[in-house]
């Protein structure tokens, strides 16, 4: 399974950016897919997922209500939409996908099996 993290960028506190993760797992839709990211000199955290079943509600509380995922299956394609970023949301963000994860577990990386290369964001201030 490879994955294709895109459109990052520079931005601005308070404009918004979406970012883009190719998949080549098929059949995609039986592959959970998340968002992580890792700022400089800390650990990776969880952003947001979407299951399998499509089901996409699953977001870290710093993202909540500013973040929105959503999965595309006939484009094997999951976005995350960034509105009103923050300084502190800057991040290498990756995408990373599974197909054997259930919803307690979605939250830690080390269950994704396959990673995206990352992508960086920069929000300045």
């Amino acid at each position: 399974v490879q994955l294709q993290a895109s459109g990052g960028g520079l931005t601005h506190a308070g404009d918004s950016l979406r970012l883009s993760c190719a998949a080549s797992a098929r059949p995609f839709n039986t592959y959970t897919i998340g968002w992580f990211r890792q700022a400089p000199g800390k650990e990776r955290e969880f952003v947001a997922a979407c299951k399998q079943s499509g089901t996409c509600t699953y977001y870290a509380d710093s993202v909540k209500g500013r973040f929105t995922i959503s999965r595309d299956n006939a484009k094997n394609t999951v976005y995350l939409q960034m509105n009103n970023v923050r300084p502190e949301d800057t991040a290498v963000y990756y995408c990373a996908a599974d197909n054997r994860i259930i919803a307690s577990a979605i939250r830690y990386a080390y269950q994704y099996d396959y990673w995206g290369q990352g992508t960086l964001v920069t929000v300045s201030s």
